[in-house]
């Protein structure tokens, strides 16, 4: 079986496809009477609809994690010797992951004055609406368990530097 490939098929195509100037056809009717080989045709796509059918999960595992996340969160933002920042991001968030490397410098060049937490939005949605996250990255300030500052978005770290202490 003799393979043809696409690239030859084309210039056959395109040779085939537009008659010469002293033809009858006028330009209007030759563009609108463009013919592919049959190689090419069957690449095309067709009126066809795709049929997925919905899949009930149970997610009772994630839910008790953020049960428990929620908990812990709560007496973390309540008991914390240091001041918390809690990082809402979510893994296909561009924004969430350039901030993941501005919050690893600001955590280390701030160890001894703030927490960081780091929350999946998608893994603990729960936790994400308890708070009304509504952008990605969002960042929520805790002292003694009440809230200093919220701000949304990507910065510099030495603006999140500036934010954080201006905060405390």
């Amino acid at each position: 079986m003799a393979a043809v490939s696409v690239a030859a098929a084309i210039p056959r195509a395109v040779a085939g496809a537009f008659p010469s100037p002293s033809s009858e056809n006028s330009k209007r009717s030759h563009f609108s009477s463009l013919q592919f080989p049959s190689e090419l045709r069957t690449f095309g796509i067709r009126n066809q609809r795709l049929n997925s059918k919905l899949r009930h999960r149970t997610l009772t595992l994630v839910a008790s994690k953020a049960q428990e996340l929620s908990s812990d969160l709560d007496e973390i933002l309540d008991n914390s010797e240091k001041p918390v920042l809690l990082d809402f991001y979510a893994t296909w968030c561009g924004p969430c992951q350039f901030m993941a490397r501005i919050l690893d410098t600001v955590s280390s060049s701030m160890i001894d004055k703030i927490q960081v937490v780091k929350i999946d939005t998608e893994k603990y949605s729960s936790i994400a609406d308890k708070y009304k996250i509504e952008a990605l990255p969002t960042f929520i300030l805790f002292k003694d368990g009440k809230q200093l500052d919220r701000f949304e978005g990507a910065m510099a770290a030495d603006l999140l530097i500036q934010r954080i202490k201006a905060s405390l």
